[in-house]
């Protein structure tokens, strides 16, 4: 077997190279705009410089990485620009959703976002920004914190309840602010909630003073396939009116999952 080539635990091979370089991208991005050095690179994979500097050369050689100055640095290069926008594309429901997600900023006035549940991490994929209201730092393409958002609970509310304990064991549940859980027992007490009303709340819990709704969306076998979400400052949002945003926002989540042959499961995922 070549040494460059592992197995995995289900019977596959994995290019160590490969693995490293999807690696790499995935800290980089995770690193904003003032990227990665060659020393940081090479401690973040845990190899040498050497093999760091051959990786990040051979990913700015395909457009991957670019350098930036000081250093230099490592930054996401311009042809992701380009797959980001063919995988937007290919991704029928994001497609599909876009006139919806329209309705839905119109409709409150808030930024609505559209995310696909990447086992059980909301992964963002369109967002429109409400008319006149303040634009938030959400970069599409990116994973986040499903235990934080309110895309991601309503995307855990409709998952079998030993794969959301798996999972959020391998996650974690990083304390935000004073309002996030951190304690499975308390997420999965809510996420009975969010069956029963059919939508999530994220109540200052990923970043203080930002209210978020969320309602998940399914596919025609009734599998959550993803999720949508509006956010809006906590202080536009009177407790009087959470409810009727969350009906709202329910209800261009059921129509989305109309459009894909689905409907919303009734009871305990089994």
């Amino acid at each position: 077997m070549p040494n460059n080539v592992e197995p995995t635990g289900e019977g596959r091979y994995e290019v160590q190279s490969v693995a490293r370089a999807a690696r790499l991208l995935d800290e980089i991005a995770d690193h904003g705009a003032n990227g990665l050095s060659i020393t940081e690179i090479a401690e973040r994979l845990g190899v040498a410089k050497s093999t760091a500097l051959a990786l990040a050369r051979t990913l700015t050689v395909a457009g991957l990485l670019r350098t930036a100055d000081p250093g230099p640095r490592y930054v996401l290069g311009i042809k992701l620009l380009r797959l980001g926008d063919l995988v937007g594309q290919q991704t029928s429901f994001a497609k599909l959703g876009l006139p919806i997600l329209r309705d839905l900023s119109s409709a409150t006035g808030m930024t609505a976002r559209l995310a696909a549940n990447e086992g059980g991490y909301p992964v963002f994929l369109e967002r429109i920004d409400g008319e006149g209201s303040i634009r938030f730092h959400a970069p599409l393409g990116q994973r986040e914190q499903p235990h934080a958002t309110a895309a991601g609970k309503a995307i855990l509310a409709y998952l079998i309840e030993r794969d959301v304990c798996a999972m959020l064991l391998e996650a974690g549940m990083p304390r935000y602010t004073a309002k996030t859980h951190t304690e499975a027992g308390s997420l999965l007490s809510e996420l009975v909630r969010v069956r029963n009303v059919g939508y999530a709340l994220d109540d200052e819990e990923e970043a203080e003073g930002v209210f978020c709704v969320g309602a998940a969306f399914f596919d025609h076998q009734r599998n959550c396939v993803g999720a949508l979400s509006v956010t809006g400052l906590k202080v536009d949002v009177p407790l009087r009116e959470v409810h009727q945003l969350g009906s709202t926002v329910r209800e261009h989540a059921d129509r989305l999952s109309a459009m894909l042959g689905g409907l919303r499961p009734e009871g305990v995922p089994s």
